[in-house]
């Protein structure tokens, strides 16, 4: 039995026995993070991938259904991208495809075995792209209501699989926080102060970011539980500095190619300011895109490791910042624990 092994049997009893209360972090009990095989600590994370995507339907949430693809064919037009990622050094991926949009914790589990990437995969509703995506429950139910369903599946797992989610994925639109969107980030607060899982939100602009913040602070939960999801989509880079202060993470994911000197500068701005410790970097990449032939183009996860990286190094971080920045922040951002306050 391997170590990877060993920690999963001695976590999996204790966490489905003690339900959500083992993540309020009490004296003696071991943090984790829940990945698709099951909990891991957040030392063996490693280095891990925070934003990609595996599989995405935006067919829409009333007609997204698995019988619209062949499971087999995504694992086998996914698998060698994954394996690329084992290669270059790449140990964990979230996976942020959320419900109703093509989340399928059963492929990311085949996936995940046969690759021996850690994957994790999340509970959520994605508002974004004008609330396409949102099951019509979201509309008439309370945010209590919205947040029992995201809670139960940490409890109980994701539709009869007994895979559990690891974290809170949710989407607004790029401006001011509406009704229903402000309902979503209410109930993700709820779904945070009971399971201890971290919100990875779907922003965009710096609006919509302040926005949720805010709400979060109504409702008690700290900014440090909240990740802003494709923060380099605002350009004002004081933004950036702003929420990092208040203990948010932030998300510069979409790390492509063309993209290397941008995100090189946002990382450096963000060292000026000594905030490299609330940084997330990832591709948003992939994905076996459902409707396409084949899936499309699947655009792998290597440009972190074969042209960011040695760009940051060459903008003058070190190594133990580039460990910061891809092993320790991550592990630190999804760790399982409630986060209250300002902390």
């Amino acid at each position: 039995m391997d170590r990877r092994d060993f920690l999963c049997s001695a976590l999996t009893p204790i966490v489905l026995a003690a339900g959500s209360t083992l993540v309020r972090n009490r004296p003696g009990r071991t943090p984790y993070i829940m990945t698709v095989t099951g909990p891991v600590t957040p030392d063996d994370l490693g280095f891990t991938l925070p934003h990609e995507h595996v599989l995405v339907d935006f067919i829409g949430a009333e007609r997204v259904s698995p019988g619209r693809y062949d499971r087999r064919e995504v694992f086998d037009v996914a698998r060698p991208h994954l394996e690329r990622l084992r290669s270059l050094g790449g140990q964990a991926l979230f996976e942020c495809t959320p419900a109703y949009l093509g989340r399928d914790p059963l492929l990311l589990r085949e996936l995940s075995e046969a690759t021996g990437v850690r994957i994790v995969t999340n509970t959520g509703h994605y508002g974004a792209r004008n609330n396409q995506h949102l099951p019509s429950h979201t509309f008439t139910e309370s945010a209590e209501q919205v947040a029992a369903r995201w809670i139960r599946e940490f409890e109980e797992g994701i539709d009869g699989t007994g895979i559990r989610p690891g974290f809170i994925k949710i989407g607004v639109d790029g401006q001011a926080l509406s009704d229903i969107h402000r309902k979503l980030i209410r109930a993700a607060a709820l779904t945070h102060l009971d399971t201890g899982l971290t919100i990875a939100a779907h922003t965009g602009p710096a609006v919509a970011a302040f926005d949720q913040i805010e709400v979060l602070r109504e409702e008690g939960v700290a900014p440090s539980a909240w990740v802003w999801v494709h923060a380099q989509g605002e350009s004002d880079t004081a933004a950036h500095v702003r929420a990092a202060e208040m203990g948010a993470w932030i998300s510069f994911d979409g790390v492509r190619l063309e993209s290397i000197d941008r995100h090189v500068a946002l990382v450096r701005t963000m060292k000026e300011h000594d905030l490299l410790h609330r940084v997330l970097l990832s591709h948003d990449a992939g994905w076996y895109h459902v409707g396409e032939p084949g899936g499309g183009t699947f655009r792998s996860f290597d440009t972190l490791f074969t042209s960011f990286i040695p760009a940051i190094r060459d903008a003058g971080l070190t190594d133990a910042e580039i460990h910061l920045l891809t092993v320790q922040n991550p592990a630190e951002a999804f760790m399982i624990r409630v986060r209250q306050g300002n902390a």
